[in-house]
């Protein structure tokens, strides 16, 4: 299912009753049924229809109907509270008599039992029978897939770190899989999957601080810590920790707990009723089933009554496949929900990666999330490789093939060309790689740009097939398995990408026309000869295909990796110029880089490109750190607002508040408080409906900025102009200064989602005013066009990757 069409049926699934008048993996379920109905902020705002007499209603609860998992599901009647004695579910042909919860007009139960694939539900009225509603359930197996793809494989198990600490469960006597031991280390089998079986521990916050163990028989520790929950009742500070496997990743569920309690059947007593996901950040690419996060026991979180969800398939550090990502979510809340009721909403925290999670399932499975608090936020993954892929490039050219340029040695001139901050003089921005750099003849400068401090690195992980490993992989066997994986993002993501004639998942990442330091030129920063040469020699990638291993500092920099940095020709490669498609001679221009059309178009016909489908109430909210070089960019926040702008026509539900930091310093961090503020907004839709999203703000929810100790410096509706508007600057724009990408110091706009850009010829371009007040002549003229035979990037257009339908 397409993209578009899967976002609509599950905001159908979750918000629709199915009302009726006249006319081999399954997920343990001890416990799971006895939550009390709950008014949601979802059916708050879709107007939940109230039992009619002659009618009965029917629905799933904890997930689309089409998309069940693990053999169970929480499903609601809607009914008369005059029937609800007389009220009967049939599954499939067959009676089921599961534990009914009932408030109001409404029965809740988890009915468990379904089979793998269409499943019939129906709600009857006994003694009458016409009387009764009907669904179609599909169900699929708790270790996936449902609609993600075929599943990676090799695939390494992780159960035997962290927060799991016990071997997998055997799913295969024989190879392929995970060498699954006993104590003694000898083989017991192999795992696939990498199930686990579900346990729940127990944990306390002591007078110190810290987390330790409960003891087990229901005995006091001496020095248990209470906590004052929001509601006035003060109450041990007992945590219950459930820790499973869906989707074959780990998944954690965290609440305040009495200090006597059956995990078979648990008191939520202690619960608010609110749920937050928990996503984690980070890069890699895949083959992993990661690691449960200690974010998922935030006590600050749990300490207000919340519960916190959480899955290793949520954490960007274990994978970037957002469909993959959306899936893991939908089944791990749906696990929540049939074991511990309807939450009155689910609010997503998470920063970097966790906060592209949130805007990617807002926009491709809307009902997972109610309300985002995205931190240190990027609008999506994909769409920064763009600009990313041209840091080393970059980089390159200023170190080694401009290395005379005396321009290039002064740190804030570097920006010229990355779009990215430079800063100097203080230890967290100096280049360690400066000396070497010196000693072999390239150019350096002071300090560093967010390119080299932030970004190093990075291009080769996602593009190099050779540079990449996933713990664990020496338990995987067969071993060739594991040396045939090709370590990039595209094939990380091959179900999305495709592949090619050879097997090579397609790769993206294009640079043809673009004009790199356009606007240097024009501000005459640089001159023409110097915008011509950097343009005849900045070049592109290979196709990963083609590349080679990466050389120094990419493998430690111990006194031998020194040494071969030093003697070995080449192999000092921090810009991986080995992989780089340079000028083959003095008269002829590097070749650029194309990437495929049909990868680019998958992106986004797969949601993998956030597109500013957001109707969430959002506190979109990060720390400043563009001194420090940090690689969360400010200006993100603004290209997220600019494609809500683009897409919605109007931002009203984002808002975005900064706060200010000084390196080396402790930072404040509003995410509490974003919290807090999210929760007045939550209530006020609820009590306010029809109000809508935009008209519940609290006051608090609106566009601020913070000093570093966390103080108000400004707030309101202007505090942000001259960003995305002509409008004098405002006063947290003033504060706060945003800088760029490679990409928008050469034309791009500000959102940064253009994978091919439309080309206009030359002598457009020249009549046009791109070059500003510069005349070429007429041999500098042959050589922009010898440089950009097909044309130069015209971002008056829309991206040509973009499907048609989409623009």
């Amino acid at each position: 299912m397409n993209r578009a069409l899967q976002g609509a049926a599950l905001a159908a699934a979750f918000g629709v009753l199915a009302l009726a008048s006249s006319g081999p993996h399954s997920r343990p379920v001890a416990g799971a049924a006895p939550a009390r109905p709950v008014a949601t902020v979802a059916d708050a705002l879709a107007g939940r229809p109230a039992a009619a007499a002659g009618t009965l209603g029917l629905r799933v609860l904890s997930s689309p109907a089409d998309w069940v998992s693990g053999g169970d599901a929480r499903i609601e009647v809607l009914a008369p509270a005059s029937l609800h004695s007389q009220v009967q579910l049939w599954l499939n042909g067959s009676r089921i008599t599961p534990p009914l919860v009932a408030a109001g007009d409404r029965i809740e139960a988890v009915v468990t039992g379904l089979v793998n694939g269409r499943n019939r539900l129906e709600a009857r009225i006994a003694g009458q029978p016409g009387q009764r509603a009907a669904l179609a359930l599909t169900n699929h197996p708790i270790t996936g897939p449902m609609f993600s793809g075929p599943q990676q494989t090799p695939f390494v198990c992780t159960t035997i770190q962290g927060a799991v600490g016990r071997q997998p469960l055997v799913d295969s006597a024989t190879a392929p899989g995970y060498r699954v031991t006993d104590a003694s280390g000898a083989l017991l089998g192999y795992s696939r999957n990498c199930s686990i079986d579900t346990f729940t521990s127990y944990t306390y916050r002591s007078t110190d601080g810290s987390l330790k163990a409960l003891p087990a028989g229901g005995a006091r520790p001496a020095d248990m810590a209470t906590v004052t929950l929001p509601d006035g009742r003060t109450v041990d500070f007992v945590v219950r920790r459930e820790i499973g496997s869906i989707n074959r990743f780990l998944y954690s569920i965290a609440m305040l707990a009495p200090l006597v309690d059956d995990p078979a059947a648990p008191d939520t007593s202690l619960w608010n009723r609110r749920l937050l996901y928990w996503f984690q950040g980070g890069v890699a690419i895949g083959h992993s089933q990661g690691t449960v996060h200690g974010g998922s026991m935030n006590l600050d979180i749990l300490g207000r009554g919340y519960a916190i969800v959480h899955s290793s398939g949520n954490n960007t550090g274990t994978h970037y496949n957002m469909r993959l990502a959306g899936e893991t979510a939908m089944m791990t809340k749906e696990r929540f929900v049939e074991r511990y009721g309807m939450p009155m909403y689910t609010v997503g925290l998470g920063g970097s990666g966790g906060a592209i999670q949130q805007y990617m399932l807002a926009q491709n499975q809307p009902g997972v999330l109610d309300a985002l608090l995205p931190v240190q936020s990027y609008p999506d993954m994909v769409t920064q490789t763009i600009h990313v892929g041209d840091c080393e490039l970059l980089e390159h050219y200023m170190d080694a093939t401009d290395r005379t340029n005396p321009k290039w040695r002064v740190t804030k001139n570097r920006s010229w060309l990355v779009g990215m901050n430079a800063e100097e003089g203080f230890s967290a921005v100096n280049d360690a790689l400066a000396p070497l750099k010196t000693a072999l003849g390239y150019s350096t400068a002071p300090g560093m740009t967010e390119c080299a401090k932030a970004w190093r690195g990075l291009t080769p992980l996602a593009m190099n097939p050779w540079y990449g490993q996933a713990a664990n992989q020496q338990l995987w066997e067969p071993q060739s398995d594991i040396a045939a994986i090709r370590w990039t993002h595209y094939d990380d993501l091959r179900n999305i990408y495709g592949v090619d004639e050879t097997g090579a998942a397609r790769p993206t990442w294009d640079n043809v026309g673009v004009q790199y330091g356009l606007r240097a030129l024009r501000d005459g920063s640089i001159t023409p000869a110097e915008f011509l040469h950097l343009n005849w020699h900045v070049g592109g990638w290979k196709h990963p295909s083609a590349m080679v291993q990466e050389g120094f500092p990419f493998f430690g920099t111990s006194s031998t990796e020194v040494n071969k940095a030093l003697t070995i020709p080449g192999y000092f490669a921090p810009w991986s110029q080995q992989n780089m498609h340079l000028a083959p001679s003095a008269d002829q221009p590097a070749p650029r880089t194309r990437g495929d059309l049909l990868a680019m178009r998958r992106a986004y016909e797969t949601g993998h490109v956030f597109d500013g489908a957001l109707a969430l109430p959002t506190i979109d909210h990060r720390q400043y750190m563009e001194r420090e070089l940090d690689m969360h960019n400010v200006h993100q926040s603004f290209a997220v607002r600019q494609r809500l702008l683009n897409r919605m026509g109007h931002s009203d539900n984002l808002v975005v508040w900064f706060t200010d930091t000084v390196p080396g310093q402790p930072k404040a961090s509003q995410t509490l408080e974003a919290l807090a503020v999210m929760d007045q907004w939550m209530l006020a839709i609820l009590g306010n409906p029809a109000a809508g999203v935009v008209g519940n703000k609290p006051a608090a929810a609106t566009d601020s900025c913070f000093d570093r100790n966390g103080q108000l410096m400004a707030s309101g509706s202007g505090v942000w102009d001259g960003i995305l508007d002509s409008r004098p600057a405002g006063a947290c724009t003033q504060a706060f200064p945003l800088y760029g990408t490679s990409r928008t110091v050469a034309g791009a706009p500000i959102e940064g989602s253009i994978y091919r850009c439309a080309l206009k010829p030359v002598q457009r371009a020249l009549r046009d005013g791109t070059y500003g007040s510069w005349v070429p002549s007429a041999e500098q003229v042959a050589q922009l066009e010898r440089i950009f035979p097909d044309g130069v990037c015209d971002y008056s257009r829309p991206d040509l990757a973009r499907p048609q339908r989409m623009r």
